[in-house]
């Protein structure tokens, strides 16, 4: 949606400047017009410029070899940037998820949840805490008791404690709040609710074990979590315990009920009402109804032994006969949870890191599971979280990235006519990078896909300054050549010389403009705080790097560039005087 609208508005922009400011610019640019010369500034960046430039000209190899160099360096911050999807969100609320072995009593659960409430109070910069064990009472929320769900509303940050970041907060909370049994996750409540929804990942990463057999799942994955818990910047990892869920079986014995005159159906109409209730009349109270549900005492139905002894089931010719006589009722173990998912069954471990980036991580990661877990016929692995984002993200840019390539090859050629001024173009592209991949990795921030959005946006803006800078180097090359021609003399390579001096010098001030007008727009954005700054401080950071090392490149390795390319071939004969020349009328 942001896309959308940033492109619609660059759009109108561009159509405005075509149309609307010619018009303006002859309404109100009037009267006497200060030669450009003459401004203080220009005359300073002037100074500072030539004798820089006049240096590149006489050592044309030598720049471009440094630039190489510099280009080659820029490898070692690029090879040290971590990955990820996208940087966390600060919404203002965490999200605290812990989750423990199945067969907690409520009780236990409540008990549980007060504790971990009482001591996330006690930090100063929590405003408020709301705990949840269990499903809520809709049939979207289909928790274990075994699954908590926190939510920790915070206080204004200026009103926490000095040096205390989301990050180490949530860390000084995690080591509060260690459990036996107890596997905590920590995320940002509407963070959560999209992961869920997306991959039914709640955490960070997610390793979903797939297969036919739910028993050899279960044993794979408390494997998977075992190793899982050795790698660098686990804080904690859960494998779903599918086989530990209690379940009472009633199993009818069909020859007795035959003895007894019963069918199955009288033996399990005993049991829906015993054990679960039945209504049998309905009680108003004013406009309101209730039903009126009719069931065994807790005493009579706690536990097998008390269901065959106590449960009666009556019989056809009067009398009744205990549920043991005619059925067996014991308590057997089972799978709690059976996930499917692409028409396999499927148990999730779920994996909370923290200190490391998500690319790096799930790549360790999968090398210590390759070597410590062998998987059964037919079992495999699946990545997931958000890391199952970054990789369809990879996927699209290795699309989206050659395309815009392309793209900008083909405006730069039908903008020029000529192969030379695009490939001049095209490959400086490379060294305005050298600017963002230092300033992101100098920031800690993670290649993710807002990085890689102010990546794409940086190649774009520094084929914009190249191309600034080739029009005046080519429209001063031909005012020399149209000087040469008319003294009647060939045109040599100190004439060249001078045509880019001309052209790259007394065209600084057009250039310094247009950095220093997308600086000023990006600056703020870098400087920005509150909620959603996190995202786009990580677009801004790569162009703001970047234009200065893309300024560095226009003002002084096109030039060499150019130099170099067009003086191919030229003589090298000393030219005469031409400045008053290429002024003087014929």
């Amino acid at each position: 949606m942001k896309a959308g609208v940033k492109s619609a508005t660059i759009a109108a922009a561009a159509m405005l400047s075509i149309t609307l400011v010619p018009v303006l610019m002859l309404l109100f640019v009037r009267g006497h017009i200060v030669p450009e010369q003459k401004n203080p500034i220009n005359r300073a960046l002037i100074w500072i410029y030539r004798p820089m430039i006049e240096a590149v000209l006489r050592a044309r190899g030598l720049t471009i070899l440094a630039a190489l160099l510099v280009l080659g360096a820029s490898v070692w911050p690029a090879s040290r940037l971590g990955s990820e999807f996208m940087p966390a969100l600060n919404e203002g609320t965490l999200l605290y998820m812990p989750t423990t072995l199945p067969g907690i009593s409520i009780t236990k659960a409540a008990e549980l949840l007060q504790v971990q409430d009482r001591i996330i109070k006690g930090f100063p910069e929590v405003a408020s805490v709301y705990g949840k064990a269990g499903r809520a009472e809709t049939s979207t929320d289909p928790a274990p008791t075994e699954m908590f769900e926190t939510i920790i509303n915070l206080k204004p940050q200026e009103e926490w404690r000095p040096g205390v970041t989301i990050e180490s907060l949530t860390t000084e909370m995690d080591k509060a709040l260690q459990f036996p049994g107890v596997s905590n996750a920590w995320t940002m409540p509407i963070k959560a609710r999209i992961d869920m929804l997306a991959t039914g990942i709640r955490t960070p990463i997610g390793i979903k074990v797939l297969g036919k057999d739910l028993g050899e799942l279960d044993r794979t994955a408390k494997e998977i979590e075992a190793v899982v818990r050795k790698v660098p910047g686990t804080t904690s990892a859960y494998a779903e315990r599918v086989i530990g869920g209690y379940f009472l079986d009633i199993v009818p014995d069909r020859d007795a009920l035959a003895r007894y005159g019963l069918l199955t159906g009288n033996l399990q109409d005993t049991i829906a009402m015993a054990l679960g209730g039945e209504a049998v009349t309905t009680t108003v109270e004013g406009r309101e109804r209730y039903t009126v549900n009719v069931r065994y005492p807790r005493d009579f139905r706690d536990n097998p032994e008390a269901i065959a002894r106590d449960v009666l089931v009556s019989l056809p010719g009067g009398g009744a006969v205990p549920l043991g006589e005619i059925a067996k009722a014991e308590q057997t173990r089972g799978p709690n949870t059976i996930r499917t998912e692409n028409g396999q069954l499927a148990v999730y471990i779920f994996v909370n890191m923290q200190g490391r980036d998500i690319g790096g991580y799930v790549a360790d990661a999968q090398k210590a599971v390759a070597d410590g877990v062998k998987l059964p016929g037919g079992t495999y692995l699946q990545w997931s979280g958000q890391f199952e984002y970054m990789s369809r993200a990879i996927a699209k840019l290795k699309i989206i990235v050659p395309l815009t390539l392309a793209i900008i090859f083909l405006l730069l050629y039908l903008n020029f006519g000529t192969l030379t001024e695009t490939l001049i173009v095209m490959l400086s592209l490379p060294f305005a990078l050298v600017g963002g991949l230092w300033l992101t990795w100098a920031l800690g921030f993670n290649m993710s896909v807002a990085v890689a959005a102010g990546f794409i946006a940086l190649a774009g803006v520094a084929a914009e300054t190249g191309v600034v800078m080739l029009i005046y180097l080519d429209h001063a090359v031909r005012e020399v050549k149209a000087a040469c021609h008319a003294q009647e003399r060939p045109f040599t390579k100190a004439d060249l010389n001078r045509a880019i001096m001309r052209g790259a010098v007394e065209r600084v001030r057009p250039k310094m403009m247009t950095v220093a007008a997308i600086m000023a727009g990006l600056l703020p954005i870098f400087w920005s705080t509150g909620t959603g700054s996190e995202v786009m401080q990580r677009i801004a950071v790569p162009m703001i790097g970047g234009m200065a090392s893309s300024t560095v490149l226009t003002l002084i390795v096109i030039p060499a560039v150019y130099a170099l390319i067009k003086g191919a071939g030229l003589p090298e004969a000393a030219s005469a005087p031409i400045e008053a020349a290429a002024t003087a009328k014929p």
